[in-house]
């Protein structure tokens, strides 16, 4: 038997990664192969169906996973994390000459988001807005940015023309994830000294490698295994742990994405069971 996974294609270079660690996998003796999905959605439902064995998920898809076999009788588990999942925050991020000192102050004002089923860059965010006692829609103008909706925020587009529309005036402020704030700083989208941070979320966790139940014991023992072995002074495989951002795997976790359930809930993204429930949203 073939262990087999799916990853969603959210960039011409996931074919690159998952192509290479085939490779370095099946020269270790693991029978792996992969598929490639356009949206998160159809993936999350292959894989609580038994149609593959494992699904390299967003944090979004990993809570949809685990709504859907519940409602089945079936039970998922997070197998391996990178080091960049653990732990990241969303930022607010406002002009660096704006009078705003906390998030208060940005009733009345238009906050940019980034696409509607991004977890860091809206529903994370929104959540945040509520919890601060602004009600999005109401005390503050939402101003999201729809881009490659289905990929859960993993095309982060949606994030950066957030961040230009803060810079060009159009917005007050802007929400992105902590990492996306240091890449726009680097590659210019956000010059130095042109923006400073006006609030922080808590910790989450962000993607993980999800397996089913019904997935082979011995294959996913061995597929754990031999990606936890994976050694970034390899040169073999330390260009594909470069392009997947990431420097060494841990044992994945289930318990950090408490805000981004707690989200899901405040919006109806998905219902008890696992159904797409959220108004607006066609993958």
């Amino acid at each position: 038997m073939t262990l087999l996974m799916g990853a969603v294609a959210y960039d011409p270079k996931v074919v690159t990664i998952w192509g290479g660690f085939r490779s370095w996998l099946q020269a270790r003796g693991l029978p792996f192969d992969f598929v490639l999905y356009s949206h998160y959605e159809r993936q999350v439902e292959d894989l609580v169906d038994g149609k593959i064995h494992a699904a390299w998920n967003s944090p979004l898809a990993w809570l949809r996973a685990e709504r859907l076999a519940k409602a089945k009788g079936r039970s998922v588990s997070p197998l391996v994390m990178r080091d960049t999942d653990r732990d990241l925050t969303s930022v607010f991020l406002v002009r660096t000459d704006s009078p705003y000192e906390k998030v208060s102050d940005l009733k009345g004002r238009t906050v940019g988001l980034g696409a509607i089923d991004s977890p860091q860059a809206t529903l994370v965010p929104r959540s945040f807005l509520r919890e601060a006692g602004l009600t999005p829609g109401d005390d503050v103008t939402i101003r999201r940015y729809d881009v490659g909706v289905g990929l859960h925020g993993d095309h982060i587009g949606g994030e950066r023309d957030a961040a230009r529309a803060l810079l060009a005036g159009d917005v007050e402020a802007a929400a992105v994830i902590d990492m996306n704030h240091l890449l726009f700083g680097r590659e210019g989208t956000l010059p130095p000294g042109s923006t400073r941070v006006l609030a922080q979320t808590s910790t989450y966790d962000h993607c993980n490698l999800t397996v089913v139940d019904s997935a082979p014991a011995d294959l996913v023992k061995k597929f754990g295994d031999l990606l936890l072995s994976m050694s970034y002074a390899d040169p073999e495989v330390r260009p594909l742990l470069d392009l997947e951002g990431l420097k060494m795997w841990y044992e994945g976790r289930s318990s950090n994405y408490s805000l981004l359930e707690t989200a899901v809930e405040e919006e109806g993204f998905y219902d008890a069971d696992g159904s797409v429930t959220a108004e607006e949203y066609t993958p």
